[in-house]
């Protein structure tokens, strides 16, 4: 009772330890194995480790096969979460560079790694090759943390990041159908007969993943699972899938699983995304508990195999030639610079989902007595930990040291997404700024991308949005929600992340009446709240520029828009095209001169005096 509470306690803190640090989570998670398992023979005084995850006599937590059993279910689950994450409309339009990345460039970390590790070690092609499966697979869980605080150009980060969600499954996929295939050859050769098992593998596991994946959905579209249930009903149903694949076609359970997930996933349920919050929390746990156990399983023994310097030379041809490679090919003919191509070349951490399926992998084909198997599990987890230190200690200096590192900030996040906010990201879109707007609503969500506007369905009071890489540019905050709360709660929480440059909100009812004390981030002006902002839309859904003479000028139209509920004045336009936010305290602009011009939302200025120059409407 003792070690199993200590797993579960040790996992959350270490996953703490990685939030709280912006590590992957897996890397305190194998260095607290590894330290409760062969490491702390080095330090008791019988020589046993701190925690024994398979009994033996008196000590361990899973007699006989059970550690491989509840492996296998956590993967399963593990698996099923992120075929729920693999859609067909990502692919298409994350561009050409990730598309190849995850085809030219799995195959060739596929056949590189492979022919490598059967040279440098001199393992079987079957080992070979799953070794190379296994380390396809980078995944969102460890490049995520390694580049959320790392500001980059938006396509880098776009390219890094689709490539670690989309390669997930596709990785395990790859290595879930190598393993079926040395497991139906057995170390013998493969004959008519095991090619013939190997297909039943691929059409149970096919085919019970593609009929559950619909039958779920049809009882998730017709209310037959109470909404309170529906959670634990698919969880019982993705191990139902596991172990009756498994019966049909031993092995095949994996397969099932990823099929199930990536159906489901393309399939437009209502309840999908609390499914995957759900499965999410869920894997955290599972993934905290797995790799704990599976450092701790790992023996001095199987350390000292890869004690060598064959190991190191694996390492560096993976790292220095196979990766780069494979990117460099990935990328021919597309807009990314040279020292792009290289950046991206350099972070490849390889993920979770690797190291827990080497694990596996590794010891049931060493139950099997298949030559080299040993070898599976610590030569992966070696590429595991080395990439993950490796990236997160230096991914910082070589980006700047390539020159991908974004010296200047200057995206707009925009909090709300109403008819006014449109406009506005609209208009900054149009004048070449990164602008993201954000809502809880999804039809004004979903009018925004209408517009081709960048816009995403996101809850303030979640953390997921700090964990979205593709805000690095992002230096300016604009809450413009009609909640006054949210608004202050916005800024509060994402000022240090996403407001450095400047942090503004609109106005309340109250401050309107105080223009003496009028907050220094409200926006606009003391005398536009939400209410106003929406009226003078609704009548005037538009926004003009207008050219300014001087700083007199400027601050006369100003006094006309305190008067005039119906004018919103939002920026000052510099002549260079550079933007100014107007904020509650619109006379902080003290040096105006000719060709600067006034951007203003609703009903155009009417008097010849007030519109000295040639107006430019922006709808």
């Amino acid at each position: 009772m003792l070690e199993l509470a200590g797993i579960i306690i040790l996992g959350i803190v270490a996953q703490w330890v990685a939030w709280r640090l912006k590590l992957p989570a897996i890397l305190p998670l194998i260095i607290i194995g590894l330290l409760v398992g062969p490491i702390s023979t080095l330090y008791t005084e019988n020589g046993e480790k701190l925690i024994q995850p398979i009994w033996n006599g008196e000590v361990g937590l899973f007699p006989g096969d059970g550690l491989y059993y509840f492996v296998s279910l956590a993967i399963s689950i593990i698996l099923f979460e992120g075929g729920l994450t693999l859609k067909r409309s990502e692919i298409s339009n994350v561009g050409p560079v990730i598309t190849k990345l995850i085809t030219i460039g799995t195959l060739v970390t596929f056949f590189g790694a492979g022919i490598a590790a059967h040279f440098i070690f001199d393992f079987s092609w079957q080992i070979s090759f799953l070794f190379s499966a296994l380390i396809i697979v980078t995944g969102p869980t460890v490049i995520t943390p390694i580049l959320r605080n790392i500001p980059l150009k938006k396509d880098v980060s776009a390219v890094l990041k689709w490539e670690g969600i989309l390669i997930d499954p596709i990785g395990a996929l790859a290595a879930v159908l190598v393993f079926e295939f040395i497991s139906v050859g057995e170390g013998q050769a493969y004959t008519k007969t095991a090619l013939i098992e190997f297909g039943k593998i691929l059409l149970f596991g096919c085919s019970f993943g593609f009929t559950f994946a619909h039958a779920l959905a049809f009882a998730i579209k017709k209310n037959f699972i109470p909404h309170y249930l529906l959670n634990v009903v698919s969880l019982s149903v993705v191990l139902l899938v596991f172990v009756e694949s498994e019966v049909f076609a031993h092995e095949s359970g994996l397969l099932a699983v990823v099929v199930m997930g990536m159906v489901m996933g393309n399939m437009n349920l209502p309840n999908l995304k609390e499914l995957l919050y759900f499965k999410e929390s869920l894997s955290v746990l599972l993934i905290s508990i797995l790799f704990i156990l599976l450092a701790a399983n790992i023996n001095v023994s199987d350390m000292e195999l890869i004690y060598n310097w064959n190991t190191a030379i694996l390492f560096l041809v993976i790292v220095f030639v196979i990766r780069p490679i494979g990117v460099l090919l990935s990328s021919r003919g597309s807009d990314l610079k040279f020292n792009e191509k290289i950046f991206i070349g350099w972070v490849g951490p390889r993920g979770i989902v690797a190291a827990g399926i080497a694990s596996l992998f590794g010891s049931k084909l060493m139950a099997k007595g298949e030559a080299g198997a040993e070898y599976i599990t610590p030569l992966v987890f070696m590429i595991v930990l080395g990439t993950v230190l490796l990236n997160a200690t230096t991914a910082r200096q070589v980006a700047k040291w390539l020159g991908v590192f974004l010296k200047h900030s200057e995206g707009i996040l925009v909090i709300g997404a109403s008819k006014a906010s449109r406009l506005i990201a609209n208009y900054l879109k149009n004048n070449n700024r990164h602008v993201v707007v954000i809502d809880n609503n999804e039809t004004n969500i979903q009018k925004c991308k209408n517009m081709g506007l960048e816009a995403m369905t996101a809850n303030i009071y979640s953390d997921t949005l700090t964990d979205n890489i593709e805000l690095n540019d992002v230096g300016y905050l604009m809450a413009l929600t009609g909640n006054s709360e949210i608004n202050k709660y916005a800024l509060n929480k994402f000022r240090k992340q996403f407001g450095e440059n400047g942090s503004f909100r609109l106005v309340n009812s109250e401050e309107m009446t105080d223009p003496e004390n009028s907050p220094t981030e409200g926006l606009f002006s003391h005398t536009d709240d939400f209410i106003k902002i929406t009226e003078a839309v609704r009548k005037f859904p538009a926004i003009h520029e207008i050219v300014l003479k001087d700083q007199e000028h400027y601050e006369g139209l100003i006094e006309i828009t305190k008067a005039d509920d119906f004018i919103i004045p939002i920026f000052l336009k510099a002549p260079d095209g550079k933007l100014f936010i107007i904020s509650s305290f619109s006379k902080e602009f003290k040096d105006v001169t000719k060709g600067y011009k006034l951007v203003y939302l609703g009903k155009m200025f009417e008097s010849a005096n007030e519109m000295p120059g040639k107006k430019n409407e922006v709808t």
